[in-house]
């Protein structure tokens, strides 16, 4: 593959185009380049926090960086000099998990928010003339009025004056310097802070066709650049939605629970939008530098982009019927319905005729890669990565047989590899090429195997009998009928198992003992009639019975464990509840947020659920399943490619249009979370579970898809990295429960709300 350049071109022939055409501002292609970003490499470890570091921004002119930490405080870093200039002691309580420059104040205002669930703002002009060592300022503000931490802060850009805040609390709240610098902390007696710009108490979905009832505590939240009305949030479900605060409720008081207001759109890949799974939450979510695009990162998922402006395009956007429909057999697809790539979506980088000719030359070399990859059983990965290259990138200029092909060949591909989700992506692929080709029974087989994988027996029965009506004669085609028609009795006969024993016999059998995960998720006697067999992974079950495990403990940070002996102090209470009992955080005055449990099943009925946009891209290789504060963002001033940091201590960085991967970095002891890139320049700074900050740039004397630098070079193979990635994912609930929870309280990611939905208060 790294024959194959990438869509931004030979970055010699785009300064060339600085000669004939000055009207194209050429450094914004050249900030993050391809050419440059596989040169990325360390070039500086800065040094100043005592603790995790959980937030990084940059202020608008590049010249500062700004730094929150589970140390409580601020530091105040020179780009220039890649030193210190202040650390702020911000009298939080506990992690500060984000903070901002405030724009148009001369960078003189810093706001942060924590654990504590307070926001405060800062004066840095009150450090004039100060040491780094003299850093104790008050609060210019002080808002307490969140009940729960406060996970990310947003401004505006040009309004110096406002800075909202998204709390685990279930409110989004906008908080205005001109009206008032303080508020009474929550619960008590005279609050009646009507700052509530958003209450989403009663606006978490679990799935699709479910209204909103529980408590969505909100974890992300970014205001466009470009049309600044538009707020985007994601929380504690599937679901990021997006509104139009010039259509918002006027500001209110968290006396009253109101209803959740209506959103422009929503945002979920179709296949996790009908889970049901409470542990499915967002992390991050942010838009695009033109505000065209939004970025969505999962706990214990992947980085899926979606389109902001395609809400009534049909092949964007989808309703609750058409998850149903996309693993049912129809015998006609309409070509209509075909998701082709937009190729005005990623326009060329340079002034050239498309040569038609060269690039179905191109795509043959790459179906041939794919083809070597399939027959070898070896490197399926770099294979899927070609047929991304023609099915993302040359889409528009060949001619249907290809797509058809292309199509087949990454399904069959990522049915081998066997990643998480690749059965749903190999699903879309065999209807898309179905469209393309009515009567092709490669399509209806792999389509088969990818519903077994899902469990879906008795739907990829029909798929295969489909597929041998096609093609009787082909030897392939009868043993996939064959297979699906065993694995359909192994499935009836363990359910005969199971209705007349209790207890599946393998759980039984040697005395084995019972993880977490086998108490919590097992209930395949109670699912739902259409789900025929055992899941491939655990995650895609939509189990009837799941329980929720609420937990509490007096710990905060480090102030409960002894550094000297590693010992934990404190208690600890464990609480179980089937799902679907509320929470304590969302109930009212009838126990629920919405009405009660009797008449749940009306409200499914008279529920009306809405569109949703579906994904355009999905980046893999990363994990996250560790901390909830883990970020994906774009790069560079055009935002044409995507990175994110993962639980293994690296960063991952991705070609937007393709999903291609494009350069993996070493870039903590642990995990990094935050990845901020550079206003104008080629640099972009990272942070994590380790006490620094480093900062990278394009000083490689190679590029390559790996990297480390002075400090630790990074030598591990890509696909190792990657696969054992996948595996973490795969087998985030696979834990013994109090192995986990002490683990969790030794590595601090409790801190950092990683064993969703738990909360850690402090005492």
């Amino acid at each position: 593959m790294d024959s194959f350049g990438f869509h931004d071109g030979n970055i010699y022939d785009l300064l060339d185009t600085r000669r004939f055409d000055a009207r194209q501002d050429v450094n914004h292609s050249l900030q993050m380049h391809s050419s440059l970003i596989r040169r990325l490499s360390l070039e500086k470890v800065m040094e100043g926090h005592q603790g995790c570091v959980n937030a990084v921004a940059w202020n608008a002119k590049g010249s500062l960086l700004i730094s929150g930490s589970d140390d409580t405080r601020l530091n105040i870093w020179s780009y220039s000099s890649r030193k210190l200039l202040h650390s702020i002691e911000t009298g939080h309580s506990a992690n500060i998990f984000c903070t901002k420059f405030v724009p148009e104040t001369s960078d003189e205002l810093v706001v942060s928010g924590a654990g504590d669930a307070e926001v405060r703002l800062f004066n840095l002009s009150r450090l004039s003339g100060r040491g780094p060592d003299d850093n104790v300022i008050p609060p210019s503000a002080l808002y307490q009025c969140h009940t729960r931490r406060v996970k990310k802060l947003a401004v505006e850009v040009g309004n110096p004056n406002v800075v909202w805040s998204a709390s685990e609390d279930g409110t989004l709240r906008q908080h205005d310097f001109r009206e008032g610098t303080s508020c009474p902390p929550a619960g008590s007696s005279h609050q009646e802070c009507r700052n509530v710009l958003l209450d989403l108490r009663c606006g978490a979905k679990r799935s699709l066709s479910d209204p909103p009832k529980q408590l969505l505590a909100l974890k992300s939240c970014d205001i466009s650049s470009t049309r600044p009305h538009l707020l985007l949030v994601g929380g504690s479900d599937s679901f990021a939605r997006l509104y139009d605060r010039r259509m918002l409720p006027p500001l209110s008081s968290c006396q009253n629970r109101m209803s959740p207001p209506p959103c422009v759109n929503y945002f979920c890949p179709m296949h996790l939008s009908d889970r049901g799974r409470t542990s499915l939450h967002l992390t991050h979510v942010t838009f695009s530098p033109t505000g065209e695009e939004v970025l969505l990162s999962y706990s214990g998922e992947h980085v899926y982009l979606m389109d902001v402006n395609n809400a009534g395009r049909s092949t964007m956007q989808y309703t609750s019927g058409d998850v149903s429909k996309l693993m049912s057999f129809t015998p006609i697809l309409h070509e209509a319905e075909l998701q082709l790539p937009v190729s005005n979506i990623f326009p060329s980088r340079l002034t050239r005729k498309c040569n038609v000719a060269t690039t179905l030359e191109k795509c043959r070399k790459l179906i041939k890669i794919a083809e070597k990859s399939l027959e070898e059983a070896t490197n399926y990965f770099y294979g899927i990565e070609a047929c991304n290259e023609i099915w993302d990138g040359c889409c528009c200029d060949i001619e249907p047989t290809l797509k058809h092909e292309c199509l087949c060949l990454r399904a069959a591909l990522l049915l081998k590899r066997k990643w998480k989700n690749d059965a749903h992506m190999a699903i879309r692929d065999c209807n898309n090429a179905r469209r393309i080709d009515n009567s092709s029974f490669r399509a209806l087989c792999y389509m088969s195997e990818a519903l077994s994988q899902l469990g879906k027996h008795k739907d990829a029965l029909e798929f295969a009998i489909a597929a041998q009506d096609l093609a009787p004669s082909n030897s392939e085609v009868a043993e996939r009928v064959e297979n699906v028609k065993k694995d359909l009795a192994a499935v009836e006969a363990e359910k005969n198992n199971k209705a007349n024993d209790g207890v599946p016999k393998s759980e039984l059998r040697g005395g084995r003992i019972l993880s977490l995960s086998d108490i919590l998720y097992r209930s395949e006697a109670n699912s739902d009639a259409s789900q025929d067999g055992p899941r491939s992974e655990r995650e895609d079950s939509d189990y009837d019975e799941e329980v929720e495990l609420d937990f509490e403990t007096s710990i905060s940070g480090d102030e409960g464990r002894d550094v000297e002996s590693n010992i934990l102090h404190g208690s600890l209470n464990v609480r179980f509840h089937r799902r679907g009992d509320s929470p304590r955080e969302s109930t009212g005055a009838n126990g629920t947020c919405g009405s009660p449990s009797s008449s749940s099943q009306n409200d499914r009925i008279s529920y009306q659920p809405e569109a949703v946009i579906d994904m355009k891209q999905r980046y893999v290789g990363h994990c996250n399943v560790g901390t909830d504060i883990k970020q994906a963002s774009f790069l560079g001033q055009k935002g044409e490619y995507v990175a994110s940091g993962s639980d293994d201590g690296r960063w991952f960085i991705w070609e937007k249009q393709t999903g291609r991967l494009i350069k993996m970095l070493l870039g903590d002891d642990a995990v990094v979370n935050c990845v901020q890139c550079h206003p104008f320049d080629s640099v972009v700074a990272t942070s994590g579970i380790d006490n620094t900050i480093k900062i990278w740039t394009a000083n490689a004397p190679v590029p390559s898809i790996v990297a480390g630098g002075a400090e630790r070079p990074e030598t591990a193979d890509v696909l190792v990295t990657m696969e054992n990635n996948q595996r973490k994912l795969c087998r985030n609930r696979e834990a013994f429960l109090p192995f986990e929870i002490l683990e969790r309280f030794r590595t601090h990611e409790f801190n950092e709300g990683t064993f969703h939905p738990f909360e850690c208060t402090q005492s």
